[in-house]
């Protein structure tokens, strides 16, 4: 094979691969991207797990990219120069559709994500068009890993228009509900984080998060009505993807609320729909991320506040992928991001 390189392969269940597949060539639209860490989001888990019904397997994960621009196309604007430190907006967008008509590109019909839709970027370089391509000087591509999953946390908070005379509940605590919890923040609301894991918990009050409530232990309706005075939080945050959060955050907002919901459960959920009605609450959805959103969060990570070692659990090499989904897999409470380091940095 010409210009060998190393990619890592779910190929089924329970199985990774480390294989050689082409370095790729760049058209003159494009940038060649090094990579040098990726992260295993909670989709690579589930294809991992076999509980990703969006993928065709086998696939080469990962869309939580830090990088450098390795070369560039004749096409591409100056401002995009060799060695700068990047990240890359891992979605697709038809250009056609309602969703992109209507100027929310992040929900395309016929979105492709990397590691889900199409291969991902778990190899030594990507190709890909220059206007995917943001970087900046002062954050490091470890930095840069975290800029696309904080970017789904703080795309739901826009869905939810959050102000800060809101009182919004986040439930879960993970990477994405943390950037739910930092944007929130961020907007001057009073932020309730929500989590059955402590550290969690502790962490969120650290970026932010005025009171944590672990679900597990505590009574999590009493401290809301303590909390919110008996009123409900104006926002919910959905960011677990189970079906008793989903009841939680329709039975807990308060009247006129809005629930926004990232996860999604893998099964049915039975509603008391007359809560609905009763309350006029807004039900919204929330996908992926707007090109403002990736811009919010580097405004973020430029201010040095966001604690980057600890949202990482862990860096492994391509030699070690089915151990590190094999370690999140038996403990998922306990992991932020797991990172696989490509290329160290000289």
């Amino acid at each position: 094979m010409e210009n060998p390189m190393k990619a890592i392969q779910i190929t089924g269940p329970g199985k990774v691969s480390l294989v050689q597949i082409r370095k790729p060539t760049i058209s003159n639209d494009e940038v060649l991207i090094k990579i040098h860490y990726v992260g295993f989001c909670g989709s690579d888990l589930n294809t991992f797990l076999g509980k990703n019904p969006l993928v065709k397997l086998p696939v080469i994960p990962g869309h939580e990219i830090g990088a450098t621009i390795e070369a560039v196309g004749n096409n591409v604007p100056d401002q995009f120069l060799p060695g700068m430190a990047c990240t890359v907006n891992p979605y697709t967008a038809c250009g056609n559709c309602t969703s992109c008509r209507n100027g929310r590109p992040n929900a395309c019909r016929y979105n492709q994500t990397f590691g889900v839709q199409r291969n991902g970027a778990m190899c030594g370089y990507i190709a890909v068009p220059w206007n995917k391509v943001l970087t900046d000087d002062s954050i490091t591509p470890l930095q840069f890993t975290l800029v696309e999953p904080m970017s789904v946390g703080f795309h739901a908070v826009a869905r939810a228009e959050v102000t800060d005379l809101d009182q919004v509940m986040v439930i879960g605590c993970g990477m994405i509900g943390i950037g739910a919890v930092v944007r929130a923040a961020l907007r001057g609301a009073i932020v309730i984080a929500v989590d059955m894991d402590d550290a969690k918990l502790t962490l969120a009050k650290k970026l932010g998060a005025t009171h944590t409530i672990n679900s597990k232990t505590e009574n999590l309706s009493e401290r809301l009505r303590i909390i919110t005075r008996e009123n409900g939080p104006d926002v919910i945050i959905e960011a677990v993807g189970a079906p008793q959060t989903y009841v939680t955050a329709i039975q807990e907002v308060a009247f006129s609320g809005r629930v926004v919901c990232i996860g999604y459960a893998k099964t049915e959920i039975a509603f008391e729909t007359k809560l609905f009605v009763q309350k006029e609450m807004d039900i919204r959805g929330s996908r992926n991320a707007m090109p403002e959103d990736f811009r919010a969060v580097l405004e973020y990570m430029k201010r040095g506040n966001c604690p980057v070692n600890e949202l990482i659990s862990g860096i492994f090499n391509p030699e070690e992928a089915q151990l590190a989904l094999e370690t999140w897999a038996s403990d998922p409470s306990r992991v932020f991001r797991m990172m696989i380091r490509f290329s160290p940095l000289s």
